[in-house]
């Protein structure tokens, strides 16, 4: 799942050449051949980990409500099914490209094998601007999508999910669209539901939840009283605001958060509940009363204990990593940190805990909805919240397990323990002639 919200930081001001930002699939495989120089794993594993599986590009006509036809593009990225069905989420933005799911393919391989679900890695999504869109237009595009896909997805093939420009809305019409051509109702065709059909308790909070336990476990890790701790977040949609809330519930001081238009940043702490969400009021964070009103930009350098930056990708670069005052960042978006600024941050001595193990409630969560999608058997909030801490707990204590033995960082950690489970699927199930 992403998981963050669809906001865009502001650009940074600067006569200085910027970094030049790094694609999801560059990041992916810098990140996958690091990991792999910590651990003896055979090339050949290594080298069929650098490329998908599959990737599959679809036309999607689109008949609008004037009447006109266009035709759009669509993608559908599996990068590796080894430990079972791909996972991962559908997103309508301008911006999908076959590069980018492929690279954020590969996260979900890597985030569905550190939390040790039996899934592997998928990601797609449509070439357009949602916004563009009708209720109606969406809805048909939507169908037209699930039907071109149909012969690749399946509850045991491929199994998508809500991510940038899609929610629970548009994958209860792609199920239903695939269901009423293969002629049963198949609700685990898709994950990120309405629980009337099909889906999970808890799902839209699960990523924010996630890491808010990470928050929390690794500033016990470091000594730091929760109630003694600062934190800034960055992106206040469904990850950030539920990040934040049960952190602020948990006793943690939340000093700042942000959206498209800005930060707001009190440090006595703010009223997190009280402080409008991306999908309550989108762009209203600017207009809550706060002592001091920040950019987008100046929340990333505020002086905190734990920064959480869950809003886009790439917002931590070369050209700010220095200025990062934070003792420890936990990504709550997919990326927010490039391969230059993770070096960077790591010789500073921050603490950086990834997206792979941080937001990776969404995914653990959809595959308690794919569970209970099997067995036509709701499961109620609070079991779902239990297993979730649960799961969060172990993935959390296999990671630590690394970066104490290893002495590596908490990405490296990450990786370390999702490459090792991959590589022994693939050494134990061997190389098809």
């Amino acid at each position: 799942m992403s998981s963050g919200t669809v906001e865009n930081t502001e650009p940074k001001e600067s006569d200085e050449k910027t970094e030049e930002p790094e694609s999801a699939l560059e990041t992916a495989r810098r990140q996958l051949e690091h990991a792999a120089a910590h651990l003896d794993v055979d090339s050949g594993v290594i080298e069929r980990l650098k490329h998908p599986t599959k990737v599959h590009r679809v036309a999607v006509p689109l008949e609008r409500d004037d009447g006109e036809v266009e035709v759009f593009t669509g993608y559908r990225a599996q990068h590796d099914d080894v430990r079972g069905p791909y996972k991962g989420g559908l997103r309508f933005h301008p911006h999908v490209s076959e590069e980018e799911c492929v690279g954020l393919s590969m996260w979900m391989t890597w985030k569905c094998a550190v939390m040790d679900l039996p899934f592997g890695g998928g990601k797609g999504g449509v070439v357009v601007d949602p916004k563009s869109l009708s209720s109606d237009e969406k809805e048909k595009l939507t169908r037209r999508f699930a039907e071109e896909l149909r012969p690749f997805i399946g509850p045991k093939k491929d199994i998508p999910a809500p991510d940038m420009g899609t929610d629970a809305q548009t994958m209860a019409w792609f199920m239903d669209a695939y269901s009423m051509q293969e002629g049963e109702t198949i609700p685990g065709v898709v994950t990120g539901k309405p629980p009337v059909v099909g889906g999970s308790e808890g799902r839209d909070e699960a990523p924010g939840r996630s890491v808010a336990i990470i928050a929390r476990e690794a500033a016990d890790y470091y000594d730091y009283d929760l109630e003694e701790t600062t934190v800034a977040v960055q992106g206040f949609g469904s990850v950030g605001a539920n990040a934040a809330r049960l952190l602020d519930d948990w006793g943690a001081t939340v000093v700042a958060v942000s959206d498209v238009n800005g930060a707001i940043y009190d440090p006595d702490g703010l009223d997190t509940r009280s402080v409008p969400s991306h999908e309550e009021e989108p762009e209203a964070v600017m207009t809550h009363d706060a002592p001091q009103k920040l950019s987008n930009e100046k929340i990333l350098e505020l002086d905190v204990d734990v920064l959480v930056p869950a809003a886009v990708g790439n917002v931590i670069t070369a050209d700010n990593a220095a200025d990062v005052e934070a003792d420890i960042v936990v990504e709550g978006a997919n990326g927010p940190t490039t391969f230059a600024a993770d070096s960077i941050l790591q010789e500073r001595g921050v603490q950086v805990v990834p997206d792979i193990l941080a937001n990776a409630g969404g995914v653990t969560v959809s595959y308690f909805e794919w569970l209970q999608d099997i067995n036509r058997r709701q499961w109620s909030l609070e079991r779902v919240n239990d297993e979730l801490e649960s799961h969060m707990l172990s993935a959390w204590n296999d990671v630590r397990a690394e970066v104490q033995a290893r002495d590596v960082s908490w990405r490296d950690a990450a990786y370390i323990v999702a490459l090792s489970r991959i590589a022994e699927a693939k050494s134990t199930r061997g190389l098809w002639p």
